[in-house]
């Protein structure tokens, strides 16, 4: 598909019309230049001692190397000129995957280039649209970005403490990072397979094209009360623990219980669900689980049920806004839904049409009770219900 890669006297960028003299970034971010500088003559010649940058640590590019496979050779140009694509379209899969320019230092590796031929492969294959192949260079960046973030802050920077005096972090991390390496990577995969498996079966699973485009879920927000006043008074270490307390235990009760956790925003969660009943049970565990623990805020949960876009993993639409807007209203340690939410209750047999008019009310689940209607910011005015477990029916 492509010449052999040019060296470092070859092809300077704009000879052919690819592009300019800003290149993508080197992979994880955007390391100093190992050639000299980030603009130099543009074509990636020989290095340049001139002082205008300084060096690379060389134990961090050690440690560089061990991640990506093999050493920093191309410069952004040559890379877009090894993988046979424009250095325009390498440039937009590199930052849509998070990377900063670095001009045209020599900062790519043999991995870099052939990150770049496997997505224009997908394209020119028909695969891929050159819009959707983006948008997976934007979707798998940012995701793998908070996830390598939350892999260092958690465990690596307690790990590499050195164990004894005069010992670097850096000595310590080359070991530890060889070790970890290939076991974190097997399990990446294996996550990625198992929720990529889900994913396509719920697809499978529903009856056409249309029924996937709109698909009615539910919708549910959980929001930790008072948190900011709270903020305050913490120190950052402590609020730190407490915000993972919380997305920690939101997380595994919704994953617990069939729903599928959306994003967690330190004071918030986003959570769906395929069915009703499925978000009730959710939001009234959430609620008794906080309430149990003394180290926790009070928490209120909004549900809505509609239609809702879902775009790289998030969710959008009046749905979400209505289950937002049902959370900041709703009292403390109570859940809050909507009429399409309670309909569906009733229909399924979990909640009764009415609790005065219905002679038994020992086989349903919750008891929704009507709330006064009022204005909601940007969705007129709604008709809130009050969301409670029946008491003959304790949580399991």
């Amino acid at each position: 598909m492509s010449e052999a890669p040019p060296g470092p006297d070859e092809d300077r960028p704009g000879s052919d019309g690819t592009g300019g003299p800003d290149g993508p970034a080197a992979s994880g971010g955007s390391p100093a230049p190992a050639d000299g500088g980030a603009g130099g003559d543009g074509g990636g010649g020989e290095d340049t001692a001139d002082g205008g940058e300084d060096e690379p640590d060389p134990s961090a590019l050690r440690i560089e190397e061990l991640i990506l496979g093999s050493e920093r050779q191309y410069t952004p140009f040559q890379a877009a000129r090894a993988a046979g694509v424009s250095m325009e379209l390498a440039s937009r899969f590199w930052r849509a995957m998070g990377f900063a320019d670095v001009g045209q230092a020599r900062a790519l590796t043999e991995a870099d280039v052939l990150a770049l031929r496997r997505l224009s492969g997908l394209v020119e294959a028909g695969l891929l649209s050159e819009p959707m192949a983006v948008q997976v260079a934007r979707s798998t960046g940012q995701t793998t970005a908070r996830l390598a973030d939350w892999q260092i802050d958690s465990f690596l920077m307690g790990l590499t403490e050195p164990p004894e005096p005069g010992m670097t972090r850096n000595e310590v991390t080359f070991p530890l990072v060889q070790l970890l390496l290939p076991e974190l990577e097997e399990f990446l995969v294996y996550v990625w397979r198992r929720q990529l498996a889900a994913a396509t079966g719920r697809v499978v699973q529903a009856q056409d094209d249309d029924e996937m485009v709109a698909r009615r879920q539910a919708i549910g927000f959980a929001d930790l009360v008072g948190f900011t006043r709270l903020s305050r008074r913490l120190e950052d270490e402590e609020l730190g623990e407490l915000v993972e307390a919380f997305e920690t235990t939101a997380a595994d009760l919704v994953a617990a219980h069939g729903g599928r956790l959306i994003k967690a925003l330190g004071d918030e969660i986003l959570y769906v669900a395929e069915d009703a009943g499925t978000a009730a049970e959710i939001g009234l565990r959430l609620i008794e689980t906080m309430a149990n623990d003394e180290t926790m805020p009070e928490l209120r949960v909004g549900i809505a049920f509609g239609t809702m876009t879902t775009r790289m993993g998030d969710v959008f639409g009046n749905t979400v806004n209505l289950a937002s807007r049902l959370t900041s209203i709703a009292p403390k340690n109570e859940v809050l839904v909507d009429g399409a939410l309670r309909a569906e209750l009733t229909a399924s047999g979990d909640a009764p049409e009415s609790e005065k008019e219905s002679e038994d009310l020992s086989g349903y689940r919750f008891a929704v009770q009507p709330l006064y209607r009022r204005p909601v910011r940007g969705l007129g005015v709604v008709e809130p219900w009050l969301l409670r477990r029946r008491a003959e029916q304790p949580p399991a």
